[in-house]
């Protein structure tokens, strides 16, 4: 876990600090699946400005998470630009004033980052735009090897049912 002590910037009102930090993150779990970030220990850079009313961190990262396509299960690359923004008064009267990554002047780093990825995640994280899968009948990878299977003879007991459903 990395966190970062703000009484360190000794800031004063209307001041401001900008300080690069390595970011420790832990994998990313997803449908059972470990998603690895990249690089672990990723280089940031924390802005951390003082106002009469509070203090706004400011927290930039690049990271990409790696691990298997869902479509596919082949491996996966999945780059994101984070620019986040997180508001501590400094008298909070309600919720909306106060940050959770911020407790006794220190900020909690790995936990505003680890949220920030989770909520820029895609529905689904593919090896590309256009991965067309696994085969449901045999299991093969359809982006190498593209084929159809054809369709099975129906047991003759079924045919009158077989007719319906073409009607």
């Amino acid at each position: 876990m990395t966190t970062f002590d703000l009484r360190k910037l000794r800031l004063r009102s209307g001041d401001q600090a900008r300080e690069r930090v390595e970011i420790e993150l832990e994998p990313l779990v997803l449908g059972g699946q470990a998603y690895q970030p990249q690089p672990n220990a990723a280089l940031a850079e924390l802005t951390v400005t003082r106002a009469s009313s509070g203090t706004v961190l400011e927290l930039a990262l690049d990271v990409s998470l790696e691990g298997p396509c869902f479509r596919c299960l082949q491996d996966a690359e999945l780059a994101l630009q984070l620019r986040l923004r997180e508001y501590q008064a400094a008298k909070p009267e309600g919720e909306e004033e106060r940050t959770e990554y911020l407790e006794d002047d220190r900020v909690d780093l790995s936990a505003w980052a680890r949220d920030a990825i989770a909520l820029a995640l895609p529905d689904q994280i593919l090896c590309r735009p256009d991965c067309a899968g696994l085969c449901p009948v045999c299991g093969k990878d359809l982006n190498a090897e593209p084929h159809e299977h054809v369709e099975e003879r129906l047991d003759p007991r079924w045919a009158k049912l077989s007719e319906l459903r073409q009607e």
